[in-house]
């Protein structure tokens, strides 16, 4: 079966946006994560440039994010090392400059239009879509604190809250059953503007749930206190899930493994969103080794320490 290196495959001929690529390590050696996404100039994304902010909306979000300090639930986490690269004062690192080039590409992508409700979901399971949210999330959050909410929209196989070492309910199954306010399900760790909705409770019915309309009303009732709210979902070639989250989303980003996910399915992944909100590709685990800027650096490295050593 055809595999795919490279989410400009998965793409086809269907869209002439350029691809730029970042990188990011993953915590295993020798993988790293490949962002593609499109240049912002050639970006054709659903959604309106963004709204000037009244200073009654800018009222609402301060008073929301106040009453969620104050009534939503806080909790020591655990933030399992495997899973989640550390931004917190680390200038460089595995994953660290590669994650903050995709939050630099998404601000851009942001000064054009609006771009807050962000989807990342994957082809296939395994191939990396809560390790990209929890990252992306932490990228953002360490730049000027921006308020962040991150969601954990898989109902089936939630692990966000395991990245996170966070409680796994009450959460958003609870909420959408009508058996919680989002006081009760909206999270926070020692991080004051870090906020997270876990997946809640196994439930039997989650595309049901989805659809209706509580998800819509939650995002609306959060929307004015935070900056972004990144959402993991199910992956979109199995279940419905995500293009029923995606519709409430300004932008999506589908995370593809390298060597991996067949191209064809991968294709499926793109063309349900394509003419909608897509953004850009992450590939996902890609051999650090087979980069150009893992033979530039190191063979840079050798040359450098190798002019140190001569004798003057």
């Amino acid at each position: 079966m055809d595999r795919i290196n490279a989410p400009t495959k998965a793409r086809g001929d269907e869209t002439s946006n350029k691809a730029v690529d970042t990188r990011a390590n993953t915590t295993e050696s020798n993988e790293r994560t490949v962002i593609r996404s499109s240049e912002p100039s050639s970006i054709a994304v659903g959604g309106v440039p963004p709204a000037v902010v009244s200073d009654t909306e800018a009222a609402e979000g301060t008073g929301l994010r106040q009453a969620l300090m104050e009534r939503c639930v806080q909790s020591r986490w655990s933030p399992d090392p495997r899973s989640m690269i550390r931004f917190d004062g680390q200038p460089s690192g595995p994953g660290r400059e590669e994650f903050r080039a995709l939050r630099a590409r998404l601000n851009l992508v942001r000064e054009r239009q609006r771009l807050q409700k962000l989807l990342i979901t994957s082809a296939l399971p395994e191939e990396g879509k809560t390790f990209v949210a929890a990252n992306l999330a932490q990228a953002v959050f360490w730049q000027q604190e921006r308020q962040i909410l991150l969601v954990d929209g898989d109902l089936r196989a939630s692990h966000l809250h395991l990245a996170l070492g966070a409680p796994l309910a009450p959460g958003l199954s609870d909420y959408l059953s009508g058996n919680a306010d989002e006081f009760a399900i909206i999270k926070r760790g020692s991080q004051p503007n870090f906020f997270f909705i876990p997946s809640g409770r196994t439930v039997s019915n989650p595309t049901e749930l989805l659809e209706n309309g509580k998800l819509r009303v939650l995002l609306q009732r959060v929307a004015s206190a935070f900056d972004w709210i990144i959402i993991d979902a199910p992956p979109v070639v199995l279940v419905p899930d995500a293009k029923v989250i995606a519709e409430l989303c300004d932008g999506v980003l589908v995370v593809i493994r390298a060597g991996e996910t067949p191209f064809d399915l991968a294709q499926k992944a793109y063309s349900e969103f394509r003419g909608k909100s897509f953004l850009g590709v992450v590939l996902n685990r890609v051999d650090a080794r087979l980069t150009y800027g893992y033979h530039y650096y190191y063979e840079r490295k050798a040359r450098t320490a190798g002019s140190n050593g001569k004798k003057r």
